[in-house]
């Protein structure tokens, strides 16, 4: 996510300088074509203005799709940090170590199992290898278990209920407060499936390939419409209009995939760190520092 006010020009650009370049070389040959008078198209625009709108309309409806999926998965990461919370909260705090035949690290398991799980989650839904976080929180076997499931954040969901299980059996956790935990961990679940939703399903193909066709066969045939008016400024007036439509169309594909691994994500880096310190913190271990920007982006 980027943190800046303005948009890094590197992270804008890149994606339409050849378009750009195509763009500017195709008003350029058509303002020269006008030059030698090779054709005219009287009339044509009005009813370009008309249909210039009409693109305009089509690209906010991708815009917006985009920007709903964007922010819904943000929401569900922010429903994660809570629920987080709680899991952490009522493992310190429903789980009795005083009790016999109690495991004393059986609260603060359930705590590190908590962030190895958002770590998994991150890493899932970015298509990476597991997070080395599987590691330093979970007991070898545990670890081994979520490397080999097909999904890690479940097993690792798993193994959570599988602590709580004992902390019932050992009796340090009565069956009210055990409810209590697995709606938290529910919660989680259904949370972990809205975000895998969004990223298995991909934006509908009409609002992925129309849009751009429109938008482009409008940058070729906008230097007819606009040469009358500007003679030998129709490449500069072309291609800023131009510019505008082809950035409206990049920033829907950019939006449209909040977990490509790209600068215009939803910050999970940062969001499991936060998480990671909050709970060890509750458990009174040493957390590590919080995740800043590198070159004004926050993964």
């Amino acid at each position: 996510m980027i943190t800046s006010r303005l948009p890094r020009s590197a992270s804008v650009w890149r994606p339409l300088l050849v378009p750009m370049i195509m763009l500017l070389t195709w008003d350029v040959g058509v303002t020269v074509a006008f030059q030698l008078n090779w054709f005219e198209f009287p009339g044509i625009t009005i009813q370009y203005t008309l249909y210039g709108t009409a693109i305009a309309l089509f690209l906010g409806f991708m815009v917006n799709a985009g920007y709903a999926r964007w922010w819904e998965a943000r929401t569900l990461w922010g429903s994660i940090v809570n629920h987080s919370r709680n899991v952490a909260r009522e493992a310190t705090t429903l789980l009795d170590p005083t009790v016999p035949n109690a495991r004393r690290e059986l609260g603060p398991d359930m705590v590190r199992a908590q962030i190895a799980y958002v770590h998994s989650l991150r890493t899932s839904l970015r298509q990476q290898d597991p997070p080395p976080e599987i590691d330093r929180y979970l007991s070898r076997d545990a670890a081994v278990r979520v490397k080999n499931a097909s999904s890690g954040p479940t097993a690792t969901l798993t193994h959570l209920g599988r602590l709580l299980a004992e902390a019932r059996r050992r009796g340090m956790i009565d069956d009210f407060a055990r409810v209590q935990v697995e709606s938290t961990l529910s919660v989680l679940t259904d949370a972990q499936g809205g975000l895998e939703r969004i990223k298995k399903t991909p934006l509908p193909v009409q609002y992925r390939l129309l849009p751009s066709f429109f938008a482009r066969t409008f940058c070729i045939i906008l230097p007819f419409a606009v040469y009358q008016d500007l003679q030998w400024w129709t490449p500069i007036g072309s291609g800023l209009v131009g510019m505008m439509f082809l950035l409206a169309v990049q920033v829907g594909k950019d939006l449209a995939d909040p977990f490509s691994d790209d600068v215009h994500d939803v910050p999970m880096t940062a969001i499991s760190r936060t998480i990671e310190i909050d709970l060890l913190e509750m458990i009174g271990a040493d957390a590590p520092g919080p995740v800043t920007p590198v070159g004004q982006v926050l993964w």
